[in-house]
């Protein structure tokens, strides 16, 4: 059940009808009822809502199920003052790590002997947020309330977030659990944009991008630029589009969601994108991996090792692959040039702008890509592929109902529409991957206007029409 079902917005419609229950009862324009039957209802709605997202029904939910009460049990250990803190911290962790590592990653260390599915809903996002929050409990910087078994079970399966992140901090979550900060018109403001960006964006991206593909030994320099610049433009419109609906959702329910992008690829650097893109996945792999291999404090050498295996990591976790190694390898390589280069700083910023966003677009086609070799054909093709650009066959199926009304209102321009679609997939694409704020920072002082409602009203109707081709997001693959 996802964001571009009808199932999951009656869902969410009866969780908030559900939570504005102890106010009917209590007589109108009564508040929510305490905290706990908001955190009750919110844990019930959650465990309801992931077991519908599990294929295997109740099978898929025994892991999280497991590393929610190994995580409960190891935290109220580790908090009691009692000895080997340190071992049942790594036992905690461990048990979390492993059970990943059996159900993504079996089939990548055996060859494909072994496999185990099903593989349960956004169980990367789910273990990497359980190690963070036994991490902090560990360290002493958060202490989980003991009353708090239904905050704790909430924390780790809260329904706009669980499959596909962001990543949870607990210091970030626990206390939205005492008081609401719903506002309704900043919550739709997110949700409207980010299934335009969706639905209108991001999935005839990634028609145009598979029809690239499909060209295979066809494929010309020109339609390999458009494959690699649409994939970076459809990867983030796709993610970050999420995470607008995903914040927009939780604001309905009064919980504040993490900022998880802000405006990546204007970034002047590798390490200020990674500052901006997947931004939780980037604190926590900081705070729980960077840190305490050492950080920057053990000399240059060190400093440079650390960053590697921490993107390395990255790229591991977001697939069982040579591919998601390589990509990881490329950033965190980039990244090494960047702190072993001084004087980069001094560059124009024009110029620190292209070569971080041409290296960004190039690092991205071994994300897309099935295998390195057609990672490898690719970058062939755009540096050495011929001439010509196929628009009827990148643009077949993208915006198709849109196509043919142009075909309609301008019959004598019929043979040009190809082209308009794509290049106003581009330049609208391009235009709100670039702006200066993204649209969480938007929603901090977001104040509604009759036009601004105008404008989301027509966008958000236009996304829910075309939902019957939407596809799936990209980030509930990892």
């Amino acid at each position: 059940m996802s964001f571009q079902s009808f199932g999951f917005w009656i869902f969410l419609g009866l969780t908030l009808a559900l939570l504005r229950l102890p106010g009917v009862f209590a007589g109108a324009g009564a508040s929510l009822r305490g905290a706990g039957f908001r955190t009750f209802t919110l844990a019930l709605a959650s465990l309801v809502f992931y077991f519908l997202c599990c294929d295997g029904g109740a099978r898929a939910l025994l892991p999280p199920a497991a590393g929610i009460l190994v995580s409960w049990h190891a935290a109220n250990y580790l908090q009691s003052g009692r000895p080997r803190r340190r071992t049942v911290f790594l036992l905690a962790a461990g048990w979390q790590v492993c059970v990943l590592l059996l159900y993504k990653y079996a089939a990548f260390f055996t060859g494909g002997r072994v496999s185990l599915s099903p593989v349960p809903p956004g169980l990367s996002f789910f273990t990497f947020q359980q190690l963070w929050f036994l991490k902090e409990v560990y360290t002493g910087a958060f202490t989980l309330p003991p009353d708090r078994r239904g905050g704790f079970v909430l924390y780790s399966l809260f329904f706009p977030t669980v499959t596909s992140g962001p990543i949870w901090r607990p210091q970030a979550f626990f206390p939205q659990l005492e008081e609401t900060s719903a506002d309704p018109a900043a919550a739709l403001h997110a949700i409207s944009l980010g299934m335009a960006k969706k639905v209108l964006l991001a999935d005839p991206l990634g028609t145009v991008v598979s029809n690239g593909w499909a060209l295979g030994q066809a494929m010309t320099a020109p339609a390999a630029w458009v494959v690699i610049l649409g994939y970076s433009l459809q990867l983030y419109l796709d993610f970050s589009g999420y995470c607008d609906i995903a914040s927009g959702c939780a604001r309905l329910l009064g919980v504040r969601v993490p900022v998880n992008f802000d405006s990546p690829y204007r970034a002047l650097s590798v390490g200020e994108f990674w500052k901006r893109w997947h931004m939780t996945l980037t604190a926590f792999l900081r705070e729980c991996v960077y840190i305490p291999l050492g950080g920057s404090r053990r000399g240059t050498v060190r400093t440079c090792v650390n960053i590697l295996i921490v993107y390395l990591i990255s790229g591991f976790w977001h697939g069982a692959g040579w591919t998601f190694l390589a990509w990881g390898l490329l950033h965190g390589l980039a990244q090494v040039i960047e702190r072993l280069w001084p004087g980069r700083e001094r560059l124009p910023k024009a110029l620190r702008w292209t070569m971080t966003f041409l290296f960004v677009n190039l690092a991205w086609v071994f994300f897309q890509a099935p295998s390195l070799a057609a990672a490898g054909s690719l970058l062939r093709a755009a540096a050495a592929g011929g001439g010509g650009l196929p628009l009827e066959r990148l643009a077949s199926g993208a915006l198709d109902s849109e196509a043919a009304a142009l075909r309609t209102l301008l019959p004598f321009a019929a043979r040009a529409v190809p082209g308009l679609v794509l290049a106003a997939l581009f330049a609208v694409g391009l235009a709100v991957s670039l702006r200066r704020r993204s649209v969480i920072r938007r929603m901090e002082d977001f104040r509604p206007t009759v036009p601004g409602a105008a404008v989301c009203g027509v966008l958000l109707a236009w996304a829910v029409l075309s939902f019957s081709s939407t596809a799936g997001f990209i980030y509930s693959n990892f």
